[in-house]
C-alpha cells in the first residue's frame, strides 16, 4: 500500500486537533525509481523530490518551517522488513496551523505535483516536542 497524500479524514483530524505550541513533523520518504509526472517529463524520484524541495523552500520558510534533523536510513532494526526509506527528516513549525497554512497556500498547491511525482510511499507523523534528556 502506498501513502503519498493525507486522506481527508487524516487532514481534518489534524486541523481540528487542539495541539498547543510547536509541532514537529517526522517524515519518512521512499522515492519512485522513475518520477510519475502527468505531463510526461523525465526524472528520477530523487530528482523530482529535489525539485519539490527547491520549489517549496520559500513557502516552507514563510510558514515558519525549519528542518531540525535530516538523515539517510542505514538499516531497519524494528518494523516490516520490506519497509525501506530513502530519506528521513523532522520539520518544525511554530504550530500545526502554520503547517496547515503552508499546505493550503496557493503557491504550494501549484508545486506539490513534484512531491506527488517523486514519492512511492511516505509517512508523516505530527509530534508535540518535549525536552530531551538521558532517559526515554
Amino acid at each position: 500500500m502506498t501513502f503519498i497524500d493525507p486522506t481527508r479524514e487524516q487532514f481534518s483530524a489534524l486541523a481540528k486537533g487542539t495541539f498547543p505550541g510547536p509541532v514537529h513533523m517526522l517524515n519518512l520518504i521512499k522515492y519512485r525509481q522513475k518520477a510519475a509526472y502527468e505531463d510526461g517529463r523525465e526524472a528520477t524520484g530523487a530528482e523530482a523530490y529535489a525539485a519539490y524541495g527547491r520549489a517549496s523552500a520559500p513557502i516552507f520558510h514563510k510558514a515558519g518551517g525549519s528542518i531540525i534533523w535530516r538523515g539517510v536510513p542505514l538499516a531497519g532494526v524494528i518494523g516490516p522488513a520490506d519497509e525501506k526509506w530513502d530519506l528521513g527528516f523532522i520539520a518544525a513549525y511554530p504550530s500545526k496551523d502554520h503547517f496547515l497554512a503552508m499546505v493550503k497556500d496557493e503557491a504550494y498547491q501549484a508545486i506539490v505535483f513534484h512531491r506527488q511525482a517523486a514519492v512511492e510511499t511516505s509517512r508523516l507523523v505530527a509530534f508535540s516536542p518535549r525536552e530531551g534528556g538521558d532517559r526515554f
